[in-house]
This record gives C-alpha cells, sequence and structure tokens, in this order.
C-alpha cells in the first residue's frame, strides 16, 4: 500500500511550469527546500518543514508543491481545515494535482465527510483507475455511508487488480458484517487468516470470533478467542469474546472467569457487572447476584441491572417488589415482550390469573406477534 508521505516524494516534474519565471538560482533553492521540508515531514519535524514550504511560497505564492507541502503538514497536526484549504488552493491552479486530491479526500474522510471524500477521490481515479491505494479508501468510505452495492464493487475491483490485497478482504469482511451477512464476512476474514497465517493481525481473529458469536456457533468462536488471547492475554475484546461464548452455551462458572479478568483491568465497567450479576444469578447466587447489580447502578442507572433485580425478587418469591420494578421498566422500554411475559408470571405465581391476562392483553393490543407471549395466554386460559 502507498503511503502519503511516499506518494509526495520530490519531483522535478513539479517545476518545470515555473522554468520561464525564475533564475536557475531560485529554481534550485526551490527544488531543495522542497526535498528538505519533505524528509522533515517524514522525520516528524513538522514546524521545521512548513518554514520551508513557506519560503517557497514568498517566491512562488502558488507552487503546487509547496501547497501540497503545507497541506500535508497542516494534516499530520490534525488540523484537517487548515490541510483543506492549502490543497483547494492548489487544485484551483493546478486542477490535475493529484498529490493535492489524495491529501484533501483524506482531509474529508477524517473529518466524516465521506460523500465529500468519495467525490474527491474519483476525481483522483480518472487520472489513476488501478491506485488500490485509492479504490480502497472509496470502497471504506461507501461502506461508511452504507453504500453496500458500491462499496462492495470497489473491493472486488481492487481483489481483480491484487487478489488478497489484506485491506480488501479485511473491508469486504466488515462490509458484510455490518449488514449482518456473518456467513459472507467469515469467507472474507478466514481468507486473511490462510494468506497471513501467524503473523494475522489479532482483530482478525476476533472478527471471526465475533462471526461466530453472532452465528451462535459458539464453541468455534472460542477457539479464535483464545487464539486472540495467546498473542494478547489482556485484549478486551477476546476477552469479553471467550466470557459471551460461555454464557451463550449456558457455562455461567467460566464465563465469569473472564468477566472477572475484564474487571480486573475495568472496575467500573458498568456493562461487565451486570453481566458478571447475570452469570451469578444463572447459578443462582442471589447474594453476589445482586452485589454486581448495585456496583452497576453505583455508577449510573442500567436497565439490565434493575432488569436483573427485579429477576431475583422473582426468584426470591418477592413478587409485589418484581412487579413494580419491571412496571417501571415498561415506561422506557413499552415494547420489550420480555417485560410483559415476565409480570405476567409474577401474577400468576400471586394466584392473579386475570392480572397476568391482562398485562399480556396490553402486549398483543401493540400489534406485535409474539410466540411466547400467545402460547402463555393460551396456557393460562386453558388453566395450565
Amino acid at each position: 500500500m502507498i503511503d502519503m508521505m511516499d506518494m509526495n516524494e520530490p519531483d522535478e516534474r513539479d517545476f518545470s511550469d515555473a522554468s520561464g519565471q525564475f533564475e536557475e538560482s531560485v529554481l534550485n533553492e526551490i527544488s531543495e527546500l522542497s526535498k528538505r521540508g519533505y524528509q522533515l515531514l517524514k522525520e516528524n519535524l513538522t514546524g521545521e518543514a512548513e518554514r520551508c514550504f513557506e519560503k517557497i511560497l514568498q517566491h512562488d505564492e502558488f507552487n503546487n508543491y509547496a501547497l501540497v507541502g503545507m497541506g500535508d503538514a497542516s494534516r499530520k497536526r490534525g488540523h484537517f481545515r487548515d490541510a483543506i484549504t492549502y490543497y483547494q488552493r492548489c487544485l484551483q491552479h493546478h486542477d490535475g494535482n493529484n498529490y493535492a486530491l489524495f491529501g484533501l479526500a483524506d482531509c474529508y474522510k477524517a473529518l466524516n465527510k465521506y460523500d465529500d471524500a468519495i467525490k474527491i477521490w474519483e476525481r483522483y481515479l480518472q487520472h489513476d483507475e488501478k491506485n488500490v491505494t485509492v479504490l480502497t479508501r472509496v470502497a471504506d468510505a461507501y461502506r461508511k455511508v452504507k453504500d453496500f452495492r458500491h462499496s462492495k464493487e470497489v473491493y472486488l475491483q481492487v481483489l481483480e487488480i491484487e487478489p488478497d490485497n489484506p485491506y480488501a478482504l479485511i473491508g469486504l469482511g466488515h462490509l458484510h458484517y455490518d449488514f449482518r451477512e456473518y456467513e459472507q464476512a467469515l469467507q472474507y476474514w478466514e481468507r486473511m487468516l490462510q494468506v497471513k497465517k501467524e503473523s494475522v493481525d489479532i482483530r482478525v481473529l476476533t472478527s471471526l470470533g465475533n462471526c461466530h458469536r453472532k452465528l451462535k456457533t459458539y464453541a468455534q468462536g472460542l477457539e479464535y478467542f483464545h487464539k486472540a488471547l495467546e498473542l494478547e492475554p489482556q485484549n478486551f475484546y477476546a476477552l469479553f469474546g471467550m466470557a459471551d461464548c460461555y454464557r451463550g452455551m449456558d457455562h455461567h462458572a467460566d464465563s465469569l472467569e473472564y468477566w472477572h479478568r475484564i474487571l480486573k483491568l475495568d472496575p467500573h465497567n458498568k456493562v461487565i457487572l451486570t453481566r458478571a450479576g447475570d452469570a451469578y444469578r444463572c447459578m443462582g447466587d442471589y447474594d453476589n447476584a445482586e452485589e454486581y447489580y448495585r456496583k452497576a447502578l453505583n455508577i449510573e442507572f442500567d436497565v439490565y441491572a434493575i432488569l436483573g433485580l427485579a429477576l431475583i425478587n422473582k426468584a426470591r418469591g418477592n413478587y409485589e417488589e418484581a412487579i413494580e420494578s419491571l412496571y417501571g421498566l415498561l415506561k422506557d422500554d413499552p415494547k420489550n415482550h420480555r417485560l410483559y411475559t415476565e409480570i405476567a408470571e409474577c401474577y400468576l405465581a400471586l394466584g392473579q390469573k386475570y392480572k397476568a391476562l391482562e398485562v399480556l392483553g396490553d402486549f398483543q393490543r401493540l400489534g406485535i406477534r409474539n410466540s411466547y407471549v400467545s402460547s402463555l395466554v393460551e396456557k393460562i386460559r386453558q388453566g395450565g
């Protein structure tokens, strides 16, 4: 893949249009300043590089190489709007300057202006239609704006030019994952693993694991997360993936091991605290479960912690308290069928079948079909 700074190596052709305007000594000075400026940029001496480019602009205010250099320096500092000004100024006087087009598009991308970035990269491709660096950026931008068709089309174009291009394979994996096409995503990420083997990026392993997590093929997901942890024992995504796969397999004691490993690194993560609470609750250890839910609530309000506490009350036979909490959650999540069924089951435990039917009827009047709600209604009506 071509790096932006490598693309902007000094080229004597950049100054051919100035040969009639300056004496040879000035042209030589401009050339040396340009080379020096880009060498300084490579060494991250941005301020010194800018001074070189500014000296060029004192001789030639529209010098395309110096304007691009100033743009690159601003972009390197993260001053993307300043960089845009320099690139646009260059393009006003040198319409086809590929370096200015490339830098301008990357600035728009950094500012999340993907539609603008796509337009500029497409202008670039008019001059260099098979540049895989630019093509992958275009495909990435289309993916960001959720244009599945165009994104896939451009990624596949890259693979025609450069089979097994890692950016295209990874991008296609993310594209299909974003659109919940997990089996297709697996194909591209598995190809990356075949190509890179032992040197594969850990993010490919966790992405493969996440696909299996989504497909509920948890045992296969565990294999990839385990490989990721061999490379990086404290990787959050690998630890989370291990815990969540065990959770999906109802191996709650195993999941707890990994929730606790995350909490050692991030003890105030309320999502993980509630997941640990869930694991304890599913194991019947209500005291520990309550402790973790309350730890989460001490950080800030959490729906899942409140739900967990309500389910603990239900399990302990404190049905009125559970009902009160569950109704409180319904105010913010009125279409959640589980809240209705949990309330109904509490009413049934209290011997109040009519109340159970009433709350389930409230759900059905929302026009949402749910097989569990329907079967519970039928069971109550039949006296079950």
